[in-house]
């Protein structure tokens, strides 16, 4: 176990490598998520809550495809308000049990998606994506009340460093905190205070405090060490022992080598300051071409000071015109729009492209079949590529293991069984796995339809039932939907019994 000093060496550590990624981070918020930017001084008491964040901001493409970027990925992975995710056993529950493990499964997580809709779970999740988007999300999920079991925590990837472990795993997440004294005691009620806060609680209670929250992995025990920690005074106020994270923290691409994410906006950065900056000119070159830039001669009486360009003023001259030409002539106007305009809307087409907000229907379209929804959830996922991947092993399957972890610790459930992948695994039912799955769905029933044409042995190379169980399971049916595969070979039975009886009949009457 770590000492207070240690974590706070290796969290000054992890916060200089994350350094590196300022600039990066940076532009991306300034440009894309003004609203979620940290890094204009917030934290460090540069701003003040309720400033325009938007001053440098003349385009908002980015800011729009970035909101429908998060959309389309909560409606296409974590739709709100539907299921998901479904648990199935693993390949260490025997062939036997399998049947009667899903239907107990199916009942967890119907019970996990209930408590789900009755947290704050689609707004945090929504809030994650758009952090996902500059390419590094992270999320709390601690224990709550009676009324709210579990809190889901959106916490800016800024007041955040974090620490790989062995296979590019996070194992340790620290984060900076500044809360008022009073508030300490309150959210922490536990947490061995030092002498120095009881009297600041006492004395100056609304005065802000810096803490380090610190959670590490043991790896001789596997279990994890939460620590929370005064950093002035380097004293740990308090110390708890977790069998899982209650961090979240999700990579859009990770680069080999790095440990910080790469979002569709880091990519698109160098298009989206271009943009701004064409605006930025462009609209400068607009009022100059609406007010104009005048020359003046210098007659005596004509004073450029004082000169007021605006709709009905009448400005007085030596003269207007003659050999010596106008007192006052407007200087001819540089530039050409067109060409700007055609500039402008390449760079917000790569940037809508980059962000996946190309392939959005028109709002003015009428409405779609279940068949090109269908399609177009199958292109996100294709576009997606291993981004689909690691949404799924840093994000979905974490959040259930977690969820279902409290649940377990509180009471809910009994979970004997561990979210693994061999035990208990997690399989994607959301719309864009739907669509890959429907796919493979496709070819089965291609296959078995070319089978029943090759006649006799091309059936009986069809097993039937195992084809019905592989099609429920990747469409998601529950099994207690689903007769088991003992329940069909009695019914089998029955039906051939009762043929036979029939024919005997038959036979008899005859």
């Amino acid at each position: 176990m770590m000492t207070p000093s240690q974590i706070i060496k290796r969290h000054e550590l992890a916060q200089r490598r994350k350094d590196n990624w300022r600039q990066i981070y940076e532009d991306c918020y300034e440009f894309a998520l003004p609203q979620r930017n940290l890094y204009d001084g917030f934290y460090e008491g540069g701003n003040a809550p309720g400033q325009n964040k938007m001053v440098r901001v003349f385009d908002s493409t980015a800011i729009n495809s970035t909101q429908r970027f998060a959309n389309r990925i909560q409606s296409g992975l974590f739709p709100p308000q539907s299921q998901w995710c479904r648990l199935e056993p693993g390949s260490e529950i025997p062939a036997e049990r399998q049947i009667e493990v899903q239907q107990v499964l199916d009942i967890y997580g119907e019970k996990m998606f209930d408590l789900l809709r009755q947290t704050n779970f689609d707004l945090a999740m929504g809030e994650f994506l758009l952090d996902l988007a500059v390419g590094t999300a992270v999320m709390l999920v601690e224990e709550g009340d009676e009324t709210t079991p579990i809190r889901f925590t959106p916490v800016p990837q800024y007041l955040v460093c974090i620490e790989e472990g062995a296979h590019g795993k996070v194992d340790n997440v620290y984060r900076r905190l500044r809360m008022k004294a009073e508030a300490i005691a309150q959210q922490w009620p536990d947490a061995e205070l030092t002498d120095k806060l009881k009297r600041m609680i006492e004395d100056k209670p609304t005065e802000e405090v810096e803490l380090i929250d610190a959670t590490c992995l043991d790896p001789e025990t596997g279990r994890y060490h939460y620590h929370l920690i005064e950093k002035e005074g380097k004293a740990q106020l308090l110390m708890r022992e977790m069998r899982s994270s209650p961090w979240i923290v999700a990579r859009y691409m990770k680069v080999a080598g790095e440990v910080y994410g790469r979002g569709p906006l880091v990519t698109a950065i160098p298009d989206i300051k271009t943009l701004n900056k064409t605006l930025e000119l462009l609209l400068k070159n607009a009022s100059l071409s609406i007010a104009g830039v005048y020359t003046a001669a210098d007659d005596g009486v004509l004073n450029p000071q004082t000169i007021s360009i605006r709709p009905g003023a009448i400005i007085p001259v030596a003269r207007n015109g003659g050999p010596q030409g106008e007192s006052l002539r407007m200087l001819p106007r540089s530039g050409d729009f067109n060409v700007s305009q055609i500039v402008i809307n390449d760079l917000r087409m790569n940037i809508k492209k980059t962000l996946l907000d190309d392939t959005l229907p028109n709002d003015n379209m009428s409405a779609r079949s279940a068949t090109e929804i269908s399609f177009r959830s199958a292109e996100l996922a294709n576009n997606l590529g291993s981004a689909f991947g690691r949404l799924i092993t840093e994000t979905m399957m974490p959040i259930v293991s977690r969820v279902l972890a409290v649940m377990d610790e509180r009471g809910l459930i009994e979970l004997p069984l561990d979210v693994n992948g061999l035990q208990v695994k997690v399989t994607p039912v959301a719309p864009i796995a739907q669509a890959q799955n429907m796919g493979d769905i496709e070819k089965i029933l291609q296959w078995v339809s070319s089978a029943a044409q090759l006649g006799p042995e091309g059936q009986m190379a069809v097993k039937t039932s195992a084809i019905v169980d592989h099609v429920a399971d990747k469409m998601g049916i529950p099994a207690a939907l689903r007769t088991t595969p003992q329940e069909r070979e009695q019914m089998m039975q029955q039906a051939m019994q009762a043929a036979q009886m029939a024919a005997e009949a038959e036979q008899v009457e005859q």
